[in-house]
């Protein structure tokens, strides 16, 4: 299918060919009748993409100081992997559209195949023949609605939400600053509430339309025009509401005109992206409330309600993101607002590129633009392809000759910044799929690392008997049933921490090893192939009594937002990613832990974890999200025989004994052995010799790992029963 995509490195807009997106459980796949631009945002998007690196960092200083931070705690070079992986990638434009659905997933029972829709959402309503969207984020078409004007839902719910936050009431005046598509729609709801509304814009054609479509008087904002017909209408007193609609800018003019016209202990809504440098002594003298409206209305950002269909009781949340799609169509229904006067152009899919030219260079003055996709189409249906559950093992030698094929299931930050690096190019292998649920993360990693496919179907990968080694790069929750269905294939196993979140996923793991016979597994534990820890380690030496680890992980506090929070499908932070840490202190004790005992401190954010072994040594991991963001992440003691052994985030290692070694130091890189644990999976899958890391240690870490949470419930030590 074809899908419009934007390099925010290069500025360069494209039309793609790309993956068709699975219909995955709650939700609909959706063929677009029609899409529609936002004139604001989405040209805001385009315009940054086309700025010069500097220009880039100047209008997005947040994303700097994340920069920053990263090359502090992961060094140079990984970090400018990362940031050109994710610059140098393409990413949809697009969050507003109507279609038919095409596909039905399960847990759906609203909507059938053939029902229009609306959809909303920047990751679901995009420029794209074919969309995968969840519950929460599309609505039934009232009847009689066409489908292009249904194809405004979403920029009309920002609309509806903004005048929500405003809380209008009959008979008052209102003020909208910046008469775009937004700021129209803004104006028409008003109005239908039986508020009289006074428009701003600079364009006297826009100010022309809101006053044809019910707005008392417009003018530019420069004009006595504007604060007469204010004074007119209130009796001198200003408006009771100001809704910010003006687009991105370096102007304050609209927050000092909303105090100025605004009345006493009024309301000021910011929808838009303007400058917000209030003037202290006017805002605090008329004691105005200034209020902010988050894109749709509740719901938006909280993955529970989009991406798992959680919807919130209409008792506590009359209004949610889906409520306020489909009010906004009932009132397009009922001719409460009129959008075909808005629409100034409609283009064919296909002519897309050069249709955001023209916005972008001016030629095209327009408040909306819709895209028109072709008539849906019947296509072929895909083979079925059957997942093979027979007792299977990989032959144990192939050719040197013979390239390892390898796919990748999940083409997130990490399997591009930290893996696929190490694999695209390296000789004796061969990327020949990776698979993802989105389409174009899909086409992004075809094109960037040279896979010979790039598809949704995971079946069609598992049933691929040329494939030798799957790789499963996903969300923790996935890992376990993935590496399952894997290993039944008949596949090699390379799957990133964590391998399970629970002790009946793990059983499910080694049920699967039975069954098939085949035990080619390896967990993403890299931190024992890093070269410095290996080199520190050969220096130590073997030693002959027990001893004492201290393992300090200064974790750090996540961002809001990150799928890491959600722990009720996630599992907790520790569990997704202590087993680096267990891993790590068992490869250098040359053991497996016995028994594990945790603590935590009030509310839980920092944990100690004791592991203990069976010649009495013992690991402590310190693992705190609480300390400061520039001091280093990892930090390693090792104490036995009159030797310590101490690592400095992977920069430096030292080793004090008989004699004193001191690594050199590496200021602009972190090597946690990535590269290494690939070649030594990689060898192993050529080969048929045996995987880097032995079975039984990579279930004994993840017994150990999800003890943890067994330790802080019970407050004891937990013994850990061999599981092999």
């Amino acid at each position: 299918m074809k899908q419009v995509v934007q390099n925010y490195k290069s500025g360069e807009l494209a039309v793609l060919d790309v993956p068709v997106p699975g219909c995955k459980p709650g939700g609909v796949l959706v063929r677009t009748a029609y899409s529609l631009i936002s004139t604001g945002t989405e040209l805001m998007k385009v315009s940054e993409a086309g700025m010069s690196m500097l220009g880039k960092a100047r209008s997005r200083p947040d994303q700097v100081a994340k920069v920053m931070q990263s090359v502090a705690t992961n060094g140079v070079p990984a970090t400018y992997r990362k940031v050109m992986g994710k610059l140098d990638s393409y990413t949809p434009l697009g969050y507003s559209l109507c279609g038919v659905v095409e596909q039905v997933g399960t847990g759906i029972d609203d909507v059938k195949v053939g029902d229009l829709v609306a959809c909303a959402g920047n990751e679901h309503a995009l420029h794209a023949e074919l969309n995968w969207v969840p519950r929460n984020l599309y609505t039934p078409v009232p009847d009689g609605l066409a489908p292009r004007h249904a194809a405004f839902g979403t920029v009309g719910s920002i609309a509806m939400q903004g005048v929500r936050q405003g809380e209008p009431q009959l008979g008052e005046v209102a003020l909208v600053i910046g008469l775009g598509l937004i700021g129209q729609l803004v104006a028409q709801l008003l109005t239908a509430s039986g508020v009289r509304v006074v428009g701003v814009d600079p364009d006297p054609v826009r100010c022309e339309l809101a006053e044809r479509l019910g707005a008392a008087a417009c003018g530019d904002p420069a004009s006595a025009a504007v604060e007469a017909a204010v004074a007119e209408l209130t009796d001198g007193h200003g408006v009771d509401q100001v809704y910010l609609a003006a687009g991105g800018g370096s102007s304050n003019q609209p927050v000092e005109l909303a105090a100025r016209l605004c009345r006493d202990r009024g309301r000021v809504v910011d929808i838009g992206k303007c400058r917000l440098d209030l003037p202290w002594n006017a805002y605090y003298e008329k004691e105005l409330d200034v209020r902010f409206s988050r894109s749709y209305g509740p719901g938006r950002y909280d993955p529970e309600y989009e991406l798992e269909g959680r919807d919130y009781p209409i008792g506590y949340v009359r209004w949610t993101e889906r409520r306020n799609l489909a009010c906004f169509l009932d009132l397009l229904a009922r001719d409460r607002v009129d959008v075909e006067p808005l629409v100034s152009h409609v283009a064919d899919f296909d002519d897309a590129v050069e249709t955001y030219r023209s916005l972008k260079d001016g030629e095209l003055k327009a408040v909306a633009v819709l895209f028109r996709y072709p008539e849906a189409r019947a296509e072929a249906e895909a083979p079925a392809v059957a997942v093979p559950t027979v007792n299977v093992k990989p032959s144990p030698a192939r050719s040197a000759r013979t390239p390892v094929r390898l796919a990748f299931i999940g083409a997130g930050n990490y399997a591009t910044s930290m893996l696929l690096p190490h694999l695209a190019g390296r000789e004796g292998v061969e990327l020949s799929t990776v698979v993802t649920t989105t389409a174009l993360s899909a086409a992004n990693a075809q094109r960037k690392f040279g896979f010979a496919e790039a598809t949704t179907d995971l079946d069609a990968v598992l049933g691929d008997k040329s494939v030798d080694a799957v790789f499963v790069v996903t969300r923790h929750s996935s890992h376990a049933e993935l590496t399952r269905r894997a290993l039944l294939a008949g596949k090699a196993v390379f799957v990133e921490k964590p391998l399970a979140l629970t002790e009946d996923e793990l059983a499910d793991v080694l049920a699967a090893v039975e069954e098939s016979g085949n035990d080619r597994l390896q967990v993403g534990f890299n931190r024992r192939f890093a070269p410095l820890l290996q080199e520190a380690r050969k220096r130590f030496g073997a030693r002959t009594g027990p001893a004492s680890l201290r393992y300090l992980v200064n974790a750090g506090r996540l961002q809001h937002g990150s799928w890491y929070l959600q722990q009720g499908t996630e599992g907790s932070r520790f569990a997704g990613e202590g087993g680096h840490f267990i891993d790590t202190a068992s490869w250098l004790l040359e053991a497996d832990p016995e028994s594990v005992y945790a603590v935590a401190t009030s509310g839980g954010e920092d944990l100690q974890v004791v592991l203990r072994y069976p010649d009495g040594s013992t690991a402590t991991i310190s693992y705190v999200t609480t300390g400061a963001p520039g001091f280093p992440k990892e930090t390693l003691d090792l104490v036995a025989d009159g030797k310590v052994l101490r690592l400095d985030d992977f920069v430096r290692a030292t080793v004090h004994g008989r004699k004193r070694w001191v690594s050199s130091r590496l200021p602009k890189a972190r090597d946690k052995g990535q590269n290494a644990e690939l070649a030594a999976f990689v060898k192993a899958v050529r080969t048929g010799g045996p995987m880097p890391v032995p079975l039984e240690s990579l279930v004994a870490t993840t017994s150990a790992t999800l003890a943890v949470r067994a330790g802080l419930a019970g407050g004891a030590p937990v013994t850990l029963a061999r599981a092999l």
